[in-house]
């Protein structure tokens, strides 16, 4: 295979990656401008940029590309860094611009109601392969969620049964019940996956937490745990609800790095023992009343 059909590969397993690309060449350098290389998540090259130490140089920027998810560009000068002097007739300079590779984002929602018929419409549009199940297959169905990759009808302890996500997974617990969303969550925090949010007010969420580590999980495993999820943007309907939730998956997928108003579990704990505990805004969608969420 050619370096597009590895590269095409790599996203396909799930995996991470860099391509180093020569971009800006000036006098004589050992190799060609656009010349490639891959390097893998696990080290491992396809391709070449010339060798030396500049390439050693460019393996070493591109795994710290693909930690980061940004890219870079790195310029050398043969003339004047007596460690490119390989006794290569080579004297110019050149520009390399290493660009990161990433697997698909994955988005788990379990749930097929109000809030994920709308989050899995705006969550596909931003970029995210959505996978969709719920144990209600008149619900769970390829017709009502297009945008979705997949679709799944299935109990949804057999569905989390045969699921392993990875690092640039996310997942979404919007259930139409408090049992469901803890059985999800259960098996979620203890997962690979990059994000976990579920949907309901701090009191549901709390009484979650408590049950859960009642049963042993350790607490530590929740501390990453988005509940109240989404962006705090004062979202009321199933749409709003469903922009603050992608909103808050775009801002961890693109490690934003400036503080945002998120309401996290652990600050709800804080506030049990000073206050009442308050509905959040991004609340359950008349849950009480047996409505669909």
């Amino acid at each position: 295979m050619d370096i597009y059909e590895q590269i095409v590969a790599l996203r396909h397993q799930g995996r991470r990656g860099a391509v180093a690309t020569i971009v800006n060449v000036r006098g004589s350098i050992p190799s060609f401008r656009t010349a490639k290389m891959l390097v893998r998540d696990d080290g491992s090259i396809e391709g070449t940029i010339g060798g030396g130490c500049v390439e050693a140089d460019v393996w070493q920027a591109a795994r710290e590309v693909m930690e980061c998810e940004k890219p870079r560009t790195l310029k050398f000068d043969l003339n004047q860094d007596p460690k490119y002097d390989t006794g290569l007739v080579c004297g110019g300079t050149l520009e390399v611009f290493i660009e990161p590779i990433l697997p698909p984002a994955l988005l788990y929602i379990f749930g097929a109601g109000h809030v994920a018929l709308n989050l899995c419409k705006i969550a596909a549009a931003s970029g995210f392969d959505v996978i969709i199940t719920d144990d209600r297959s008149s619900y769970a169905t390829k017709e009502r969620f297009p945008a979705a990759r997949e679709v799944h009808a299935l109990d949804f302890d057999q569905a989390t049964e045969n699921l392993d996500p990875n690092e640039s997974s996310y997942i979404v617990i919007v259930t139409r019940g408090h049992r469901d969303d803890m059985r999800i969550l259960r098996w979620a925090v203890q997962t690979r996956a990059r994000y976990v949010g579920m949907i309901g007010s701090k009191r549901k969420v709390i009484e979650i937490l408590k049950t859960l580590e009642s049963e042993g999980l350790p607490a530590h495993l929740f501390e990453q745990v988005h509940a109240p999820i989404g962006l705090d943007i004062g979202a009321i309907t199933p749409e709003e609800i469903a922009v603050a939730i992608t909103a808050e998956l775009i801002a961890v997928r693109r490690h934003a790095e400036s503080k945002l108003p998120h309401l996290s579990w652990f600050q709800s704990r804080a506030e049990e023992d000073s206050e009442p505990v308050a509905d959040s805004c991004l609340h359950d969608i008349d849950i009480d009343s047996g409505r669909e969420r």
